[in-house]
């Protein structure tokens, strides 16, 4: 039977990458202005991170409910189709266990089919190149369990590092995680910060931009090396650097990205502006063999 993918909006594939995957899409929330609104509905960021800078107070975010899981689970449901749902990291967010209560009240109502919820261990690229294999294997005519399989090993084989101005937003917005030690040390340095058991954790400490940046190649150098090539560049409110970034890795990785793309508020709230994200992993499970 056929499989659809879902996934959340803290991905942030380009809208042109998830259409042409044939991925469904579930969004967080973001409070603006006094109004909760889906981050998927917002048609730029620039406004909300304008006011971010000065804030006195952190804007809140807030996970879908179980409803809005169901209002994507049952339609897809009911036109025959099994469901692989990929999420935001289950340590920083609990997006991933409303999709499973979602995903059982589901199944409860239709038990001829099947939904197989996926923590991503990650987010924004992490999650989405998950997202993206796994729609690689529907493609091949993967089933439910070998389009789940294609996930999980995305999982295992992806990382994703990001360098941030601060670590004062993380720290503001309680999802500091294991950097947490970095604390008092670190305000004054340009940490980078990687997933690790689903929580973001401290790689290194830099001490300027362009150390940063250098660092960012670097570790794609490293993943070239080992052969995970399949990449990707996002960033906050710095589309230059991204792009220098782009043409750096290409020449490092022999191969242009799989997107490029801005992180939207629900993640840059907790991460604040200037923020410089890249990760990989390996080619092969964005093809369509199974």
């Amino acid at each position: 039977m056929p499989v659809a993918v879902v996934t959340d909006s803290t991905t942030y594939l380009p809208r042109a990458v998830a259409d042409e995957a044939g991925l469904h899409q579930v969004s967080l929330y973001v409070n603006m202005d006094g109004k909760s609104v889906p981050e998927a509905d917002l048609p730029d960021y620039t406004h909300f991170y304008d006011g971010l800078r000065t804030a006195a107070s952190l804007p809140t975010t807030s996970q879908p409910s179980v409803g809005d899981f169901l209002a994507i689970y049952e339609p897809l449901m009911a036109q025959g189709n099994d469901i692989v749902s990929i999420h935001l990291s289950g340590g920083i967010s609990g997006t991933v266990e409303a999709a499973r209560q979602a995903a059982e009240q589901a199944m409860a109502d239709n038990p001829q089919r099947r939904i197989e919820v996926i923590d991503s261990r990650s987010a924004c690229g992490g999650a989405g190149l998950v997202a993206l294999a796994a729609a690689a294997a529907v493609r091949g005519g993967g089933n439910v369990d070998q389009v789940a399989d294609r996930a999980r090993r995305a999982v295992d084989t992806f990382g994703f590092w990001f360098a941030v101005d601060t670590l004062e937003f993380l720290q503001r917005g309680g999802r500091i995680g294991l950097a947490q030690a970095w604390i008092g040390t670190a305000l004054r340095v340009k940490p980078i910060l990687t997933f690790q058991d689903g929580q973001m954790a401290p790689v290194e400490r830099v001490r300027t931009s362009r150390r940063a940046f250098e660092r960012m190649v670097e570790l794609l150098r490293s993943r070239a090396a080992d052969g995970l090539t399949a990449w990707v560049v996002q960033h906050i409110q710095d589309p230059e650097t991204a792009a220098r970034l782009v043409e750096a890795g290409t020449e490092v990785m022999g191969c242009p990205p799989v997107f490029v793309s801005e992180i939207g508020p629900v993640i840059g709230t907790h991460t604040g502006p200037g923020l410089l994200g890249a990760g990989s992993m390996a080619p092969e499970l964005l093809s369509e063999r199974l």
